[in-house]
């Protein structure tokens, strides 16, 4: 028996407990708090079935946090959400190889910004689409539009420029140049878009031909409005749609946890930037 302990590299007491069977099984390990955790866990995976026990957790710190309670760590509600069956299911997909020009987060807010557009159908078989500007550094939606059965058009991407502009500056000029990276589309490299581009003090940078992840920023929020709003929302007609869309941005600007923010939404970063500067 020693000579096998010693070659397996085990307590001898070990071995003779295991040959008498009279190791106990592991239990399951368990706060006795972890029964209050519970139900606001349990609330808040119902409210967003798409989040993960990472975002659950950022989304539980936020509600603790006003009433004086310790905030909870990401493991802990793992465990929690694992031993109630609330972990989203893994999907396997193999990665294509993407390859990428160009580091398009910025360290600071207001020196990059990223446009895109979007597209769903509604259950009657109205097709929603629409575009979007958001910030490179902050991740905040600071403009869009969405149109019905028809296609993004310059007049609009002008529009979310002008917009975007005014929103973030009060004026309908930027004080520094910012890039507005986007896609090659029709919209976007018009000679009149570009020419309003720079009039607004936006400079036309523009993604290379088939290489759509050079702008990953703007095909990450595609992704989560999709996954975190339209799959889990009814959509019956485009009229019920434009006025969800709205409240999906200002829920996504104000609540939406992201990783590259540690876990904060885009206007708690903000905010937070705005307390330190």
């Amino acid at each position: 028996m020693k000579v096998v302990a010693e070659t397996l590299g085990v307590a001898r007491s070990n071995l003779i407990d295991r040959l008498n069977s009279r190791t106990k099984p592991r239990r399951r390990y368990y706060k006795a708090q972890d029964a209050a955790l519970v139900p606001l866990i349990t609330t808040l995976v119902a409210a967003r079935p798409t989040y993960g026990y990472r975002r659950i957790t950022a989304i539980l710190n936020r509600q603790l946090r006003p009433e004086g309670l310790a905030a909870v760590n990401h493991k802990r509600v793992y465990r929690i959400m694992k031993a109630h069956n609330l972990l989203l299911a893994r999907k396997y997909t193999e990665r294509p190889e993407h390859v990428h020009d160009g580091k398009v987060i910025v360290m600071r807010s207001n020196l990059r910004w990223c446009s895109d557009g979007f597209e769903f159908t509604c259950w009657n078989r109205d097709i929603v689409r629409g575009a979007f500007i958001i910030d490179a550094h902050d991740r905040e939606i600071i403009a869009w539009r969405a149109v019905v059965n028809i296609g993004i058009s310059g007049s609009d991407i002008r529009d979310i420029m002008l917009e975007a502009v005014e929103r973030r500056f009060g004026d309908h000029r930027a004080p520094s140049v910012i890039e507005m990276l986007s896609d090659n589309g029709s919209p976007y490299i018009a000679k009149d878009t570009q020419i309003f581009a720079r009039q607004l003090g936006l400079k036309p940078c523009f993604t290379p031909v088939r290489s759509p992840q050079s702008n990953g920023i703007s095909e990450a929020f595609v992704k989560t409005l999709k996954r975190d709003y339209v799959q889990v929302t009814p959509l019956p007609d485009a009229h019920t749609v434009l006025g969800l869309i709205g409240a999906w941005i200002e829920d996504h600007n104000d609540n939406h946890p992201h990783s590259g923010l540690k876990m904060r939404s885009p206007r708690e970063f903000i905010a937070a930037q705005t307390a330190t500067a």
